[in-house]
């Protein structure tokens, strides 16, 4: 009988690692999670070690084994630096999830992989968001300087959504729709006739991450769901939650006239980027990774799956992105005033 595959994932306690280790141990691998355990438990079936990966022997209790792979989610460029210096000669190949965000040029739409990069983060440390493209391409440098195109996977993941995500990113939308806030049902949404979206399930892609340790998928692959007009994806959320009021659309100069951000965090409404400069943020070519395996679910599914971890939410929470129910509605009565 042939061993079971052994999979080192770095992290493996929060959501993309936790599923990462949840399809391994599914697909038949045993599955070892190395991480802080600050973000919760590994899956039922993992084995725990402990360690921070700030500190200088933090590999010491993995290297006893030979691993047939490591999959890795930080964004820390001095983090992957000694994972990779740690691990090369005890890892068959690595996989690292890289970002959409690691692109120079949002503006071109069906670019793949070979469309420009920005510079990577000279240090080994990023201090904010801000050079959260730069870190990422300084991490997947790493990587590949000590694997190589052989040895190693770089998923430059895009939107990633579903049950679990407490970004609010996918999960706004479907919540929205489903609990208005205006008495009269009315839902405000932006409109963007040219602005795509490429949601892509986390189950789908932890799947395909560990799809591609035991087959022989190596290089760099755009990592997203299928392309899906904004407008159409609306009418998907609000399918799943069964609204019925009315819809009263804003454009993007209204929008951002009136103070509402774009994409993400507070007073905001997800997915929506300005035109042009964001046209080919969700319409990256994702053929390689779909010939090397990908598949994705219904965007409804998603969105459905989501909706229902959201009615299982501390409503007290504050959320990371969207509208509150104040703002939507004084929005809204400029915008839309009751008759």
């Amino acid at each position: 009988m042939a061993a079971m595959p052994q999979l080192l994932v770095l992290g493996g306690t929060a959501w993309l690692g936790r599923h990462v280790a949840a399809a391994a141990l599914t697909a038949g691998h045993q599955v070892t999670c190395l991480a802080r355990g600050d973000s919760g438990a590994v899956a039922p079936g993992a084995r725990f070690v402990r360690a921070d990966r700030d500190e200088p022997h933090a590999f010491d209790a993995v290297l006893d084994r030979r691993w047939d792979a490591v999959v890795d989610v930080s964004r820390q460029p001095g983090q992957v630096r000694r994972a990779v210096t740690a691990l090369a000669p005890r890892a068959g190949s690595f996989v690292f999830v890289s970002s959409m965000s690691v692109y120079a040029d949002d503006a071109t739409p069906g670019a793949a992989e070979d469309a420009a990069v920005l510079p990577a983060l000279p240090g080994d440390v990023m201090e904010s968001m801000e050079t959260y493209g730069e870190a990422k391409v300084a991490c997947e440098q790493v990587v590949g300087d000590t694997f190589g195109p052989d040895r190693s996977v770089i998923a430059r993941a895009g939107l990633i959504g579903g049950p679990g995500d407490v970004s609010d990113r996918s999960g706004y939308w479907p919540w929205r729709f489903a609990h208005p806030a205006r008495d009269d049902g009315v839902v405000l949404v932006p409109v963007s006739d040219d602005l795509a979206t490429q949601l892509i399930d986390v189950r789908d892609v932890a799947r395909w991450l560990v799809h591609s340790v035991t087959s022989s998928v190596r290089g760099v692959f755009n990592v997203t769901g299928e392309t899906v007009p904004l407008a159409d994806h609306l009418g998907v959320a609000r399918g799943v939650a069964g609204h019925v009021g009315p819809v009263v659309g804003a454009g993007q100069e209204w929008l951002l006239a009136h103070g509402v951000q774009p994409w993400m965090g507070e007073r905001s409404l997800p997915l929506w980027l300005p035109l042009p400069e964001f046209a080919g943020f969700s319409t990256r070519d994702s053929g390689a990774a779909r010939s090397a395996g990908l598949v994705t679910r219904p965007l409804a599914d998603t969105l459905a799956d989501t909706l229902t971890w959201e009615r299982t939410r501390e409503s007290s929470r504050p959320r990371r992105a969207g509208l509150t129910d104040e703002e939507e509605r004084v929005l809204l009565d400029t915008i839309a005033p009751r008759s």
